[in-house]
């Protein structure tokens, strides 16, 4: 059993109606001036947010909206406006991307370092702000773990930053904040927090501490991930899901993914799909790459997603991947990289991309090389 450290927020709330408990955290730690870091469709939702802190005392300074997947150039002038207000702490409220960044501006806003000294694991120095993150998607599971990710655009390459100090104070998951996402997002953030969770169990690193989180995360996932496609104002799926992520991204940290978002990340890197999508698409086909190397390993995942077990462990796997492919499908996400527009050509371009994608890969079960990486995408096209 191999040596496992679990980096997690002091606090995690967990509840419907728990987001509003962060305004009593940053009263009575006194803190008088915060940056809000969220995104255009969520603004609107955070206004009891607000209100609540100035009531409290607290200015909330909002930063320009995160809309999109972050690209180092976006963060970077959100970081600059930042450093002129003086502000005290970091609230972010949104999906990952929101909320990666608020995570990101709260560890340099004070000027020690910039991000491109960051990117890679164990070089950030310190975060100086305190920083609370409530998601309002079920899917990236940011608001627990260690990572930050951002498109470098000169390099064309999403690139990570990985370190303690990125885990934020508090957390608080409060599934009433996912009920008005639309059901492309569900059906898109769903996957991504079904892949954490995935890649977590079958890993080089698995441990059995966090095997009971992603085992549990794709039982959750997979089972309410439909419903909540169908009817966004299904309260119960929404919890499921949103418990679901969490789980997903409290194996970040220790755990972390392979090559399925090693691969995936051109696909938003380059041609600007979805991550959940980007990783839905290629899920199935990395799996069967896998299969020989851990066959019991995926008869398991298999088994937590429904799948009925055989007498062999690589028929259950492969009745696992169908189950996922047919999952993936019915919430309207394509299976084929070239329903995406993604052009044949860019095959050998988006496989050196993703070998270069080491921190992610060195965790996959079976070693993975250019070419293979090649063979997957073409028989994903």
């Amino acid at each position: 059993m191999n040596t496992i450290t679990l980096l997690q927020p002091p606090r995690i709330v967990f509840g419907n109606g728990c987001a509003s408990g962060c305004v009593e955290l940053f009263a009575e730690r006194g803190l008088r001036r915060v940056l809000l870091v969220s995104s255009s469709p969520v603004l609107p939702q955070t206004g009891f947010l607000i209100e609540g802190l100035s009531r409290a005392g607290c200015e909330v300074v909002q930063s320009r909206p995160v809309d999109r997947e972050p690209t180092k150039g976006l963060f970077e002038q959100i970081l600059m406006e930042a450093k002129k207000t003086n502000v005290e702490a970091v609230l972010g409220v949104g999906g990952g991307s929101p909320l990666d960044v608020a995570k990101l501006v709260a560890a340099l806003v004070c000027g020690k370092q910039d991000v491109a000294e960051v990117f890679g694991i164990n070089l950030l120095q310190g975060r100086e702000l305190f920083l609370v993150c409530l998601p309002t998607t079920a899917g990236t599971g940011s608001e627990v773990s260690p990572n930050a990710i951002l498109l470098d655009e000169a390099d064309q390459l999403k690139k990570g930053v990985i370190s303690p100090h990125l885990v934020p104070d508090a957390a608080f998951i409060d599934p009433l904040l996912t009920l008005s996402v639309p059901a492309p997002v569900t059906a898109a953030t769903g996957l991504d927090a079904l892949t954490h969770c995935i890649e977590a169990y079958a890993n080089k690193f698995a441990h059995p501490m966090v095997d009971v989180y992603a085992l549990q995360g794709i039982r959750l996932i997979s089972a309410n991930l439909l419903r909540a496609v169908r009817n966004g104002s299904d309260a119960e799926a929404r919890a499921n899901l949103a418990l679901g992520s969490l789980y997903g991204g409290l194996g970040l940290g220790p755990v972390n993914t392979a090559a399925v978002h090693a691969l995936a990340y051109p696909l938003g890197s380059r041609f600007y799909v979805a991550h959940g999508a980007s990783n839905a698409v290629l899920l199935p086909n990395v799996l069967r790459f896998n299969f020989s190397v851990a066959p019991e390993r995926y008869a398991e995942v298999a088994v937590a997603l429904g799948v009925e077990r055989d007498s062999s462990a690589l028929v259950t796997a492969e009745r696992g991947v169908q189950r996922l492919a047919e999952l993936s499908r019915a919430c309207g996400v394509p299976q084929r990289l070239a329903e995406f527009g993604i052009p044949r050509d860019a095959i050998p371009a988006m496989a050196r991309a993703a070998m270069q994608v080491t921190r992610l890969l060195k965790n996959n079960l079976r070693p993975i090389t250019e070419a293979d990486a090649v063979n997957i995408y073409e028989a994903t096209y």
